[in-house]
């Protein structure tokens, strides 16, 4: 994957990006496919070692709910179920411009369909008929519609996230602490150590100092602020809410 492919990732799901920016979470050397890989890795759920995952991933401090927050969260679910319902039929979802996310990457627990104008809307507003991807679990060949995700740039604080979606209920997630392989370093996506891969999210190292020992690239923030809301999936908010990273 070369620039053009890097750029779309940038575009469809790096909140905090500007478009044409260069992605923060990808090489931009012609081994970037292995940092998108990772990057597929880190957004679809994919299972991390026991502690791994804490090093990468930063969410939103638990808040005390206040009046009106669990039914601004009611409203949200109603009304994703009422206006994305279209979207069980993963046809209707690319006809209006939705796309597989890395589609070389197969047997993911969960895909997304990433509609990259909504990306871009994202950085500005939020419209919840507009997700930036909607999230399809795979049922022996179908695809079932179990939710969406939405994205905020990075930029925004706990109180800009809590007006898109109340803290008290749902808990904003980013990846954070990646290191990558020196530019030109394709071979070393995979190096591993004591049984872990030295780089990207299942790495076990998650500070500057440690990256640079071992010749990489340390990049702080991958994407933006994203949240899942499974509203399609059950009626338990445990399950409508939950962090599946």
């Amino acid at each position: 994957m070369g620039a053009g492919r890097a750029a779309l990732v940038c575009l469809a799901l790096v909140a905090g990006c500007a478009p044409g920016a260069a992605p923060q979470g990808t090489a931009q050397d012609p081994d970037s496919s292995h940092a998108a890989a990772a990057a597929e890795h880190a957004m679809s759920g994919m299972s991390m070692p026991m502690g791994v995952e804490d090093l990468h991933m930063k969410l939103t401090p638990e808040r005390r709910a206040t009046p009106g927050d669990s039914a601004r969260a009611a409203g949200l679910v109603t009304r994703m179920r009422s206006t994305l319902a279209k979207y069980r039929d993963v046809r209707a979802a690319e006809a209006d411009g939705f796309r597989q996310f890395l589609p070389g990457v197969k047997n993911q627990p969960v895909y997304h369909y990433t509609n990259r104008l909504y990306a871009i809307e994202a950085q500005l507003r939020f419209d919840p008929d507009h997700p930036t991807s909607l999230l399809y679990h795979p049922e022996g060949d179908s695809l079932v519609l179990v939710g969406a995700m939405y994205t905020a740039p990075a930029r925004l604080s706990d109180d800009d996230l809590d007006q898109r979606i109340p803290l008290a209920v749902a808990r904003w997630h980013e990846h954070v602490n990646w290191c990558i392989p020196p530019r030109g370093g394709f071979a070393h996506w995979r190096d591993s150590t004591g049984g872990h891969p030295v780089f990207g999210p299942q790495s076990p190292i998650a500070t500057a100092a440690a990256c640079t020992a071992v010749g990489g690239r340390f990049l702080p923030r991958i994407f933006g602020w994203m949240v899942h809301v499974n509203a399609f999936a059950s009626d338990d908010p445990r399950v409508i809410w939950a962090v599946h990273h």
